[in-house]
Parts: structure tokens; sequence; C-alpha cells
């Protein structure tokens, strides 16, 4: 089984090495190949999805992704900046649905921004449409205003799109995935204000004529937003389009005690896919060590369970995560009171001797 490491920029090296560290101390027979992305991308290759890179990844079995993007690059047109990898891979690839579970586990109950009262026992998974909505679509650009009260003056402009075949498949994704988990599906839209959503919103509860043992709920995205935070273990599987759920699951990831904690898959119509932590390149931190590699490792765990077939050893990763925090571990991000401050190397350290 082949898997591309694509590390990235930022922390990016720093997290996937200790996950690939988790992934050898399995013992299987994993061939592991790297190539530069995003930022780094670039100062090798010119872009931030250099051929070779697509072609490793168009050949793997799955991809172990770190995170793109670095404050040098902000001033290169925008073809050009490194956050532009993940968006070609995700197109690339045909990866259309994005997995985020937002876990928290009992030993960062204190960790999170909410009383444990509220927060202890979230398990939700959020499933987010990754290749669609204003993030691909066209028309876009900057151009003369051509009506309104602002005639004449520049104006920046994005299309909202959905087309009916990308909703009714994102949707049986997420009722197939309740049918596992506790049989609810929350649909978010805005089909009060937007016509897109609406015709969401149409599509989601015909596809759900097909799973009437799956309780299917629909919600506007500022009431998804404000009971996230009220009494986030209402829900079970949410389901919602691309830039709802890029909010929505950052949100989500807070109450799980740090976006740090917080894996994501996603994955092609054959469960091929790209296996990312949910948070970003954090340049700020890199090189010091303390990043929290938790995200990336369990990220590997899906990446196992998922598109290669190795539920026992996705187990095994997740029990030794779980024992590491029973041990008091922490990282930076997720450090209270009475327990052990580690440093990135260190966590993945701890990871490894827990498999044992």
């Amino acid at each position: 089984m082949k898997i591309a490491i694509l590390p990235g920029d930022g922390i990016g090296p720093e997290i996937t090495a200790q996950a690939v560290k988790v992934l050898n101390a399995l013992n299987e027979k994993f061939e592991l190949e790297s190539a530069d992305v995003g930022g780094a991308g670039y100062a090798a290759h010119g872009h931030p999805l250099p051929q070779q890179t697509l072609a490793l990844a168009k050949a793997a079995d799955a991809v172990l992704f770190g995170a793109v993007g670095d404050y040098q690059y902000d001033k290169l047109e925008r073809a050009l900046r490194p956050e532009q990898a993940i968006l070609g891979l995700r197109k690339e690839l045909g990866l259309f649905a994005n997995l985020r579970p937002a876990i928290l586990y009992p030993e960062l109950a204190g960790a999170s921004t909410l009383k444990p009262e509220v927060v202890s026992g979230l398990d939700i998974l959020i499933i987010r449409e990754l290749t669609g909505d204003i993030y691909f679509g066209k028309p876009r650009g900057v151009r003369t205003c051509p009506d309104g009260p602002f005639l004449g003056e520049r104006e920046g402009f994005d299309t909202m799109r959905y087309a009916e075949g990308e909703i009714r498949r994102i949707a049986h994704v997420a009722f197939q995935a309740a049918r596992k988990r506790g049989n609810r599906v929350t649909s978010v839209d805005k089909a009060n204000v937007l016509e897109t959503f609406q015709f969401w919103r149409d599509i989601v509860t015909d596809v759900h004529q097909e799973y009437q043992d799956v309780e299917l709920e629909h919600m506007y995205v500022d009431n998804a937003a404000m009971q996230l935070v009220r009494a986030p273990k209402k829900f079970d599987v949410i389901v919602t389009g691309n830039m709802f759920g890029d909010i929505l699951s950052d949100a989500a990831a807070m109450l799980t005690g740090s976006i740090g904690m917080l894996p994501s898959a996603s994955l092609d119509a054959n469960n091929k896919g790209l296996y990312e932590p949910s948070h970003g390149s954090a340049p700020d931190i890199a090189g010091k060590g303390v990043a929290n590699p938790l995200a990336t490792i369990l990220s590997a765990a899906m990446m196992l369970r998922f598109s290669l077939g190795k539920t026992e050893q996705a187990d095994r990763i997740e029990t030794a995560v779980k024992k590491v925090l029973a041990q008091g571990l922490r990282t930076a991000d997720i450090f209270e009171e009475g327990t052990t401050r580690v440093g990135t190397e260190q966590m993945g350290d701890a990871v490894v001797n827990a498999l044992a």
C-alpha cells in the first residue's frame, strides 16, 4: 500500500513526522513517499502543487497531508499561494466528502471552552461538501460594478453554485454515516436567504426518502452555530456545504479542547482519501517543537480505517492516543495544571510507546 506523505509548510513537517513514526511502529508493509507541497512546493518547483507531487498523490492509495501556508507567500498572485495546493488536490482527486469527527476525550473536558456538563461525552461527525459552493463557483473576480448605488466602482464577486448531483452524493454519505452512529442527520443551510440552499434543502429532503430509518432535521447555519456552543451534544451527524462546513468544523474543534485534536478525512467516491489535521500551518510556532501532533496521528488512523482497510491498526492508534492522554501528557494547547507538558516529538514518542 502506497502512501503519499505531503508535509507542507510551517508545523506541517513536524507533525507529519510524528504520524509517520507511528505508522512505522505498526510494522505494516507501507510504501511511504514524500513530496513538496504548498509554500515548499513553490520554493522548490515554482508552484504550490508541482506536477510530480500531483502525480504521486494520484498514484498513491492514500495521502497524508500536513498543512500549507506561510506569511512570506501572502503577496504572490492567488494561483501561486500555498493554499491553492490543497484546493487543487481536492479538485484533481475528486475529494468531495470531508469528514471531521469532533470528539471530546474525558481527560480533556477541562480544556474545552464550555462547561464540562455541557460538553462531556461530545461525539459529533461533521460532513462537509468539499468541491462545490462559493469556493469553486464561477464566474468570480474583480470587475466594475454594473448596477446599484455603487455603479462604476470596483467590486469583488464570487458565485455560489451547487449541482443536484453534488448535493445528492454528499447527502448519501451523511445518511449512511448516521446509520453507523446515532441515526440522526442535521442538514445545515441558509434556505431562508439563499436560493442555492433552498435547492440544497429540497434535494437533501428527497434523498432522505431512501433513509426513513434516519431522523432528518434542517437547521439554518446561524442557529447551528449557536446550538454548537449552547447544546452541542444534540447533534450526531451534521451535513452542510463547503463554506458553512469550513466555519462550523473549526468552531466544533474548540469544543474538544483544541483544534490540535481534530483529524479529518477527504474522500472520493471510492473512499480513496487525503487525510490531514483540521488546523493550519501555524508558522508562528514552526520549528519550536511545541505543536500538537495528535490531530495528524488521528488522521493517520482515519486513513487506515477508511482508505486502507486496516481497522485493527486504526483502533490501536486511537487506543494509544487515549492511553497517552490518560497518562497526563499534554502539549501546550491542551495543557492544564496537574498535567505534564511535552513537546511535539515527545508526544509522538509517547504514542509509539503506548502502541506496545
